[in-house]
């Protein structure tokens, strides 16, 4: 047996979750913030394209997001009763 059969690759540490980009609406929780992720869609039945959203609320461990940011937040372990999302980067 090789030894790199025993070490898996580095690459794969954390493995694929999910991603979203939305704007932050509120950051006013401790090391918590909300994220708006809005998507487009057509109407099943009228076909009209509609707006939805969802609101997702993040992990931010060093309170750097303020409302109006666009940030990129990713799927984690829960963290609350709430938070299963965390933040990977503020975009703009």
């Amino acid at each position: 047996m090789s030894d790199s059969a025993t070490t898996p690759p580095a690459a794969t540490a954390r493995g694929h979750r999910k991603e979203r980009v939305g704007e932050v609406i509120s950051n006013k929780m401790a090391k918590t913030i909300i994220v708006v992720v809005k998507r487009r869609y057509p109407h099943p039945r009228f076909k009209k394209v509609v707006t939805g959203y969802k609101k997702f609320y993040a992990h931010d461990e060093k309170s750097e997001a303020r409302p109006g940011d666009r940030v990129r937040i990713e799927e984690t372990r829960p963290l609350s009763k709430t938070k299963r999302w965390r933040l990977v980067e503020v975009i703009k």
